[in-house]
């Protein structure tokens, strides 16, 4: 358990993070660097991606919930998570606690659908595209929206360190081109993407390169955690 002192007065988001190692480059939520207000960090043991990600472990349920009620006897204002695909379980956290509690980035997909026009796909950004079920869409409502998807299981390095673990040294310059690789790809398929959501918060750290390669709007795990923070934590106007 890690809090970010931050600069902006004692509202604080409290993140329930998956068991991983691998270096946390600036963007990510688990870099403290990331944001200017505190963050504390409560990590389930034994929550590893190939069973978040990739098998959707029912078991891994009660020690979120634990670990949840324990951010919360702590006194932050609000829980968010490091892994996208604990949207799986956004109903049975959010009753496991009294303050507001967004699993997964993936909360924000109905919004941005309803901006854009009829016509328009959300593109979205996942660790895993063959993990990411209906029943994980379902869990936001987000069954019958048009999405456009891309996975990063296919690209070495995401593989091997975040979803494999084979070694905690990230190389983040190989991370971002196999990311660009897979945006371009996504983009040539789909020039009706109206915007895009990233699911992995592994991958918010390249928000501002995927932007200017889209030129549309990207939303994250950062973008949504610093609305909810800005909910909590209003000021008198002045000027």
């Amino acid at each position: 358990m890690i809090e970010h002192p931050g600069v902006k007065g004692d509202t604080t988001i409290g993140v329930l993070c998956l068991d991983t190692a691998f270096t946390k480059i600036p963007g990510h939520i688990r870099n403290r660097a990331t944001f200017d207000f505190p963050v504390r960090y409560q990590v389930v043991q034994g929550a590893t991606p190939q069973r978040m990600v990739t098998e959707a472990d029912p078991t891994l349920l009660e020690p979120f919930i634990i670990a949840a009620k324990e951010l919360q006897a702590q006194g932050v204002a609000a829980i968010t998570s490091g892994c996208g695909f604990l949207v799986i379980f956004q109903q049975q956290l959010a009753d496991a606690v009294h303050i507001p509690l967004y699993s997964s980035s993936l909360i924000q997909l109905p919004m941005v659908h309803r901006m854009l026009a009829a016509d328009r796909k959300v593109g979205l950004l996942v660790a895993k595209k063959a993990a990411l079920t209906q029943r994980h869409l379902a869990a936001i409502g987000g069954e019958s929206i048009p999405l456009c998807i891309a996975g990063m299981d296919s690209r070495p390095e995401f593989r091997e360190v975040i979803l494999e673990g084979r070694r905690n040294n990230l190389d983040a310059e190989r991370l971002g081109q196999e990311v660009l690789h897979e945006i371009d790809q996504l983009a040539a398929a789909n020039p009706d993407m109206g915007a895009l959501v990233i699911e992995c918060t592994d991958l918010v750290p390249y928000a501002h390169a995927i932007q200017a390669r889209l030129n549309l709007p990207v939303f994250d795990i950062v973008t949504l955690t610093e609305m909810v923070h800005r909910s909590l934590s209003h000021r008198p106007f002045r000027g």
